[in-house]
Order: structure tokens, then sequence, then C-alpha cells
């Protein structure tokens, strides 16, 4: 049985040795997951309506099964242009210093306020405090919509990288040392686009085996088409062939699985963090986070995910 016990302000539910689908309660969306300093730490959307979706909550977990909620952890009051439609959070750590970026406003042309913006904190659960007072990208590139962005660091060029884009497009860029602008790519050029077949929205990127992992979701986020695909190619530039649909709602137990993101555990173990839609509901905005095992063949290629009730075994951090 789910148990909620509160303490110095935040909020932990726990259960016994599995995690458990959801792993914890409200509705949340497009989830980051990540780990730091042997925490596994989840950032998502607050599902809501655009104009009540003003800010972020973040949980934390030793061992994926017992979660602490943070509440709060950016909102509009530290993001001074962002009004509504703050989604998609991505995460990452540098110098002692945590990133924290989000798409905010949903802008549809380049005359609107918004985009992707850049918030900065020294611990993981914040306070975020704005890192440009601006938006980091505000203008469509390449026909892409400046949302879902994603920052992946190479670790065998050193180099970070900004992978983002809706409406059908996906762009990748450098980032420069401070995370306040790009470095232009040896063409001159600042956002390419590296689009696959069937792209919708939510890329991802990860390593494994000297392979880069490139992952999106597909098909549309209210209906039931709503699936996560990939491709793998030897640089994070592509090209990317798709290879396949990976994660997709089972009708008996969930709808809508897509917007994703992986953790990579102790060893070979990984783990698809994803948000889906129990089928007891009907309104697009119910969405909830879960987890599962990700497996690989002997070819390095992704099986299909198998979505539970009973979510992923108590594991510890590394």
């Amino acid at each position: 049985m789910l148990c909620l016990l509160i303490f110095c302000g935040l909020q932990t539910f726990s259960q016994q040795q599995k995690s458990g689908n959801p792993v914890f309660p409200g509705w949340y969306a497009d989830p980051e997951g990540i780990i730091f300093d042997g925490q596994y730490w989840i950032y998502p959307t607050y599902s809501a309506p655009y104009n009540k979706q003003v800010f972020f909550d973040a949980f934390s977990s030793p061992d994926l099964v017992t979660w602490t909620k943070h509440s709060r952890i950016l909102d509009t009051s530290s993001i001074k242009w962002a009004k509504r439609a703050m989604w998609a959070p991505s995460i990452i750590r540098k110098n002692k210093k945590y990133y924290f970026f989000f798409g905010a406003n949903d802008i549809q042309n380049d005359t609107q306020t918004g985009g992707i913006g850049v918030a900065v904190a020294d611990k993981p659960e914040g306070p975020y405090r704005d890192h440009l007072g601006k938006p980091l990208i505000d203008r469509f590139h390449n026909k892409a919509q400046p949302i879902d962005q994603f920052v992946f660091h190479d670790e065998k060029s050193g180099q970070y990288y900004l992978i983002y884009g809706g409406w059908r497009h996906c762009n990748i860029a450098r980032l420069n040392g401070d995370f306040t602008g790009f470095v232009p790519f040896g063409d001159g050029t600042v956002f390419r686009e590296i689009t696959p077949e069937k792209y919708v929205e939510g890329p991802f990127m990860f390593v494994r085996n000297g392979k880069y992992y490139f992952m999106w979701s597909e098909g549309g986020w209210t209906g039931p088409d709503y699936s996560v695909a990939y491709a793998v190619s030897d640089s994070p530039l592509g090209p990317f062939k798709r290879v396949g649909k990976i994660l997709q709602q089972d009708s008996s137990i969930a709808r809508g699985a897509g917007h994703h993101s992986v953790i990579h555990g102790p060893g070979d173990q990984w783990y698809i963090v994803y948000h889906r839609r129990p089928l007891t509901e009907t309104d697009a905005n119910s969405r909830e986070v879960c987890i599962d095992r990700m497996y690989f063949d002997e070819a390095g290629l992704i099986k299909p995910v198998v979505i539970t009730v009973e979510g992923v075994d108590r594991v510890s951090g590394h």
C-alpha cells in the first residue's frame, strides 16, 4: 500500500520492493530522469491546462521506490518572461552548478515572446534562478518550434549539445561554455537539422558501447498513437535512420505512452521514464509518470518495452 509521509516541508512516497506505476501521485508528464551523487531524480512537466503550467516540481529517490517531492523548484516568479506552458525540462550539472532548461509560452511564431530558457541553481532541488533573463532560443530555426529541449553531454568530445524541436522538426546546436549561447559548426551554421523519419517531438540521446542512440516521440500527445522510436549512429550529429518503435500504449494497462527519458543504472541496467494516461481518464492532461526496464538484444538494438503496473525493482544509484 502506498503511504505518504510529510516532513521538513517535503513529501515522501514509499512502497515496498517494487516502484509501482505511477511512481508518484499527481498528474505529470514529459519526465527527465537523471542520477546525481547516487540519487535518482525526475524532473517532469506539471500536467495541467497551459495557463496553469507555471511551475515545476521535482522528485528524488535513493532507490527508484521511495520518492521525495520537492515543490516548485522553479516558477514564473523567477522567470519574468514566462507566462504559461512551462514544460519538458532537461537538466545537467557542470562545474558544480545545475542548469535547468525548459520551454515556456508555447510560441507559435517569431513575433511572440517565449521559447527555450535556462535556469541555474547550486543544488539539484534548487531554488533555480533565471540564467539569462531572456530565452536562450526565441525563434523558429529550420521550422522547429523552440520546445522539448534536451541537453546532451558528449563525453567523448566534451561538447555539450542542445537538441530540441516540435512541429516535426529537430535541431542540434553546440552550447558555449557557460550555456549563454551557441558555438557555430564549421560551416557557420548554428542550428543543424537532424530530423529522422516520423519525428514529432521529445528528443533524447544517450551512448551505449560507443553508439549514439537518438530517441523521439511520434504521433499525437493526446491520442492512442503516441509512442517512442529511435535511431542509432556513430555520431551525435547523425545521420539518424529510424530503426523502429520501442514504447507504446498497452490497451489493457494505459494509453498514450510517450515523451520519455532514459536512466543508466548500475552495470548494464537501463530504465525508461515516461508518461502515460490511465484507462479511467479521458482528460488530455491526466498523465502520470512511470518507469519500466529497457533491454537490448545482442546486436545492441532496443527491445520493445513492456509497460507494467508493477514498475521496477528497488535499486540504489551508482
